[in-house]
């Protein structure tokens, strides 16, 4: 592969290490790389998640971010910590900031709470070479926040954080050049490729594609015919090709549609459920207008307990877009009534609000006062603003099947 027409660029992808357990061994004074400690959603329900385990909890007990509460093994030595996800946003930030101080905001592509890509092209005279700029970091978010991290250095993107992942995790910091593709990446199974999912791996084993060199290998055109623009990235990707841009304002985005979610702490009925849909409807439609969107398209989700399983996603769509609740709230239930199947206890709930345009191109209506009722949303919207989003709520909310009030308390899911 002659690499000389791709672009080279000084990219750092940056990992903070065990980030949700590794702050809370910071705030309790202790050595997040030595103390056996994990971070639970919810340590009063057995069935929680371990959101995040230290490196010697998992290196001894091979706990992950997959365990569950009840099998965390029965170790005095074993420090057992709630989520704060407020706190871990607040380090996110701080880290950021200090990011910021070796190159401009728009070097810097948040990618998660705990992983960052940072372009450092032109600080050698500064910090010196890549390598070095990525050492002078690693080590200034040691010293200051007490958290450890692992650096990819790449001359894209994707060879950063494939690195990262690969090599940096076991080393500290780890570079993949165009011309290293071959010895650091090639032997390693598709599965441990960043972008290679569960199916897709079972998709090319399927077509004798072990090894990311295998997939380097393939002919393109048989990709292409298989998967489409998937299967010519794929391909690319094996060569250590990424044109993602590597500067640039990588937050603003054009927003598709808006939906709210939630896993449900117990089994709902029938009649409970309303509540909820109607809760989650609320989220959605006042998020279209902060943005001043409405929309024409509205989808309902719905999974069953595990005793059951299976549930539906079912989509209607108006003739006349909205943000108002109650709208959206009556076609949900319209399309919960006629595909409920009369009898599963409910267990997750979705609501999206999709074909979006904007709130002054929305048809009058002859037969309803539509300024009204929208009136009455945005008045809410205010007063939520003003003095927080449990300041005036329907009544449904306070009822023990109301999901608003509890997910008022809670940041990604988890408590603050």
């Amino acid at each position: 592969m002659n690499y000389s027409s791709y672009p080279r660029n000084d990219v750092l992808c940056i990992d903070m290490r065990s980030f949700y357990a590794s702050v809370e061994a910071v705030k309790l004074g202790l050595d997040p790389m030595k103390t056996m400690l994990a971070v639970v959603g919810d340590p009063n329900r057995s069935g929680s998640i371990v959101l995040a385990a230290s490196p010697q909890l998992k290196q001894k007990y091979g706990i992950s971010n997959v365990s569950r509460f009840f099998e965390l093994p029965d170790d005095p030595d074993i420090h057992i910590v709630p989520a704060h996800m407020a706190d871990y946003l607040h380090v996110s930030v701080e880290i950021t900031k200090l990011i910021n101080q070796y190159v401009p905001k728009e070097a810097i592509h948040q990618y998660s709470v705990d992983e960052v890509w940072v372009t450092v092209n032109g600080l050698q005279k500064l910090f010196g070479n890549r390598f070095e700029v990525a050492n002078k970091i690693k080590n200034d978010i040691l010293e200051n926040f007490g958290i450890t991290s692992s650096v990819g250095i790449g001359d894209n993107k994707f060879l950063a954080k494939v690195v990262m992942d690969l090599h940096a995790k076991k080393v500290g910091i780890a570079e993949c050049t165009y011309e290293d593709v071959e010895e650091k990446l090639w032997p390693f199974p598709i599965e441990d490729i960043w972008g290679i999912g569960g199916r897709m791996k079972r998709n090319l084993n399927r077509m004798g594609i072990v090894t990311l060199g295998q997939l380097a290998n393939y002919n393109l055109e048989h990709l292409k015919k298989r998967y489409g623009v998937m299967g010519e990235q794929l391909y690319w990707h094996a060569w250590g090709i990424d044109l993602s841009p590597v500067f640039g304002n990588f937050t603003k985005q054009e927003q598709k549609g808006y939906g709210h979610g939630i896993a449900l702490l117990r089994d709902y009925t029938e009649d409970e459920v309303a509540y909820c849909i109607l809760d989650l409807c609320e989220e959605v439609c006042r998020r279209a207008r902060t943005a001043h969107k409405t929309g024409r398209t509205i989808h309902l989700g719905i999974s069953y307990s595990k005793e059951t399983g299976g549930g539906f996603s079912r989509s209607k769509s108006i003739e006349i877009p909205t943000n108002v609740t109650m709208d959206v709230y009556h076609v949900c239930m319209e399309l919960f009534n006629e595909f409920y199947d009369g009898k599963s206890n409910i267990r997750h709930v979705y609501v999206t609000l999709t074909k979006l345009v904007e709130k002054g191109e929305t048809q009058l209506d002859l037969f309803e006062d539509r300024t009204k009722k929208n009136d009455i949303g945005y008045v809410m919207d205010a007063i939520r603003d003003k003095y927080g989003s449990t300041a005036i709520l329907r009544a449904s909310s306070y009822t023990d099947a109301g999901v608003t009030l509890d997910r008022s308390k809670k940041i990604g899911g988890h408590y603050a």
